[in-house]
Order: C-alpha cells, then structure tokens, then sequence
C-alpha cells in the first residue's frame, strides 16, 4: 500500500500515459489541419523539435567533456 503513497510512482505512470497519449493527439492534430497546410507545418515543426534536440544533446555532451577535463586537472595537480 506505501507503494501507491510514492510520488515517483505516480510521476512514471503519468509519464508512461504522455509517452502513449501525446503523439496520437499530435498526429490527431495534424489531421484536422487542411490538407495543404498540414505537412508543411509538420514539417517546419518536425524541423525545429529535431534541431532542438540536436542542439542540446550537442551541448551536455559539451558540458560532460569539460567537467571530465576539470576533474582530470585538478586531480592531476
């Protein structure tokens, strides 16, 4: 029963319903625009979510090299 009590509990099961909910509601959305604007703004919008997440997976692997570098030089000292 504390298991029920656990906030991380609850968190994966909310987080579990958006991963299955959220892209039938986008494609959903996608849907009701008209059929000439529909793809383009997917499009630009699949663009934009795609550089997004390059951008800031380029920059924790960024963050994770200089923190492996500062950890290196001051043990080195």
């Amino acid at each position: 029963m504390s298991l029920f009590r656990e906030r991380w509990f609850w968190l994966i099961i909310i987080f579990a319903m958006l991963v299955v909910t959220v892209p039938f509601v986008v494609i959903y959305l996608v849907l009701l625009l008209p059929p000439i604007w529909g793809p383009v703004f997917f499009t630009i919008g699949l663009i934009i979510v795609w550089a997004f997440v390059s951008g800031y997976k380029d920059w924790v692997t960024a963050k994770r090299k200089e923190e492996e570098e500062k950890r290196g030089s001051v043990g080195s000292n």
